[in-house]
Parts: structure tokens; C-alpha cells; sequence
């Protein structure tokens, strides 16, 4: 996935200053706006707020979506098909939630992302993709 398309990906969440983010700041805005949307369909859940669990559910597996579309194949290939299986993974918990009103395979998730955002952001500084001036990058997961 291109960097423009990732962008359109956090543009759902939040159209505030996604444009001026770096590859590496708009995937951990990917992933907050991943951990509010789950945390949100937990809550409709609890309140019985059927429609709103299965948007805020649609909207997660969306951004996880995104997420998968932004890994980089060709850098860290065992590492990216890791990543994308566990993404997939993600996808089918939140599918079975949002059908179960599960809110243990949402907690479940919401813990899987919470590791993935972790070590995302332990990325050290120099290490981290910039945008290009003349194309954008796919997001890479080598470090």
C-alpha cells in the first residue's frame, strides 16, 4: 500500500494533520484510532448498541485492512508474512465478535495490537521511513 493510500485509510478516523505525518506517525495514528474503535464497539457491546458495534467493528477491520495493505513484502519477508497472518488473524477474531457480540476476541485483539503498536513505536528514530519527495513509499516493517 502506498503512502497516500494509508493516508486515505486514517482520513476515516481523523483528518487532522494526517497529511503532514510521516509513514511512521500515520501508521501509530492507524493503530490509536484502531485500539479507539475497538475499544468503542466494547462499549456498544456492554450497551446492547447493535448498529454501532457493527460500525465500529466494520471501521476497525477497515484500519487493519489498511495495516495489512501498508506492509512491505520485499523488506523483512518473514517478518511481513508474520505481521500480515497475524493481521488476518486480528480480521477473523473481530468478524466472529461482531456476530458473537464477543467481547473477549475483541480484548483479545485489542492485546495483539497493543504489542504490534508497541514495538512499532520502540522503532528507533533513524530507522523510521520518511516520505520521499518524488514518490511515497509502502511502509516497511524491517527495522
Amino acid at each position: 500500500m502506498s503512502y497516500p493510500n494509508a493516508m486515505q485509510s486514517y482520513q476515516q478516523i481523523q483528518s487532522d494533520s494526517a497529511r503532514d505525518a510521516s509513514p511512521h506517525q500515520l501508521i501509530m495514528k492507524l493503530f490509536d484510532g484502531l485500539l479507539q474503535r475497538l475499544a468503542s464497539a466494547r462499549g456498544h457491546i456492554e450497551r446492547r448498541e447493535i448498529a454501532a458495534k457493527g460500525q465500529s467493528l466494520g471501521r476497525a477491520i477497515s484500519i487493519i485492512g489498511g495495516l495489512r495493505g501498508s506492509i512491505d513484502h520485499s523488506a523483512g519477508a518473514e517478518i511481513a508474512t508474520n505481521l500480515d497472518n497475524l493481521y488476518e488473524y486480528c480480521e477473523r477474531r473481530l468478524f466472529d465478535a461482531n456476530l458473537k457480540n464477543d467481547t473477549v476476541a475483541i480484548d483479545e485483539v485489542i492485546g495483539l495490537i497493543k504489542d504490534i503498536r508497541s514495538a512499532w513505536h520502540e522503532i528507533p528514530a533513524g530507522q523510521r521511513l520518511q516520505p520521499e519527495a518524488t514518490s511515497a513509499p509502502a511502509v516497511s516493517v524491517a527495522r
